[in-house]
């Protein structure tokens, strides 16, 4: 079996996937090739902020709120129930910075993924990070990979059961 290949999305990375077009277009762009995943409460934090931020951008609610439950057919909700063991860990790592970042590390973690992110929060814990200007690098390097497995016959696997 080998390792997932993909990102751990912030709740940032997903309002931007509301409101701008370029995180879209490159989550549709590459969802063939990586698997983008993001801690549940980075949704309900999305959710929480949509309403306040399409008022003024001057974007219908609903309509911000589809593209969200669009983009939730992209990025797969991580539930809680999988990365809580990660919690003790996570927290030390985004500390002193931002210790409710914690989730977005656990699920970095959990899958041993980069996190996608324009929050500097996580830069220096040890976890590799990407921004928007520069992920598609990475996502390029992933999508040559995937060619090369097709040689080999390697496959994609998908999100593991829990932590081991």
């Amino acid at each position: 079996m080998t390792a997932p290949k993909g990102l751990v999305l912030d709740a940032n990375i997903l309002l931007r996937a509301v409101f701008g077009q370029r995180v879209r277009q490159i989550l549709e762009a590459y969802e063939d090739q990586a698997n983008f995943y993001a801690p549940d409460i980075c949704f309900q934090d999305a959710r929480k902020y949509i309403p306040d931020l399409s008022t003024r951008r001057r974007i219908d609610v609903d309509l911000a709120l589809s593209v969200l439950d669009q983009i939730s057919l992209i990025v797969e909700p991580v539930d809680r129930s999988l990365y809580e063991d990660y919690q003790e860990i996570a927290r030390a790592r985004v500390l002193p910075r931002d210790p409710d970042d914690w989730p977005v590390a656990a699920v970095a973690l959990l899958l041993g993924l980069p996190i996608w992110t324009e929050d500097q929060d996580f830069f220096g814990s040890g976890i590799a990070t990407w921004t928007t200007d520069r992920v598609e690098l990475f996502l390029r390097e992933l999508r040559t990979q995937g060619k090369a497995d097709q040689y080999s016959g390697s496959s994609r696997s998908a999100l593991p059961s829990g932590p081991s």
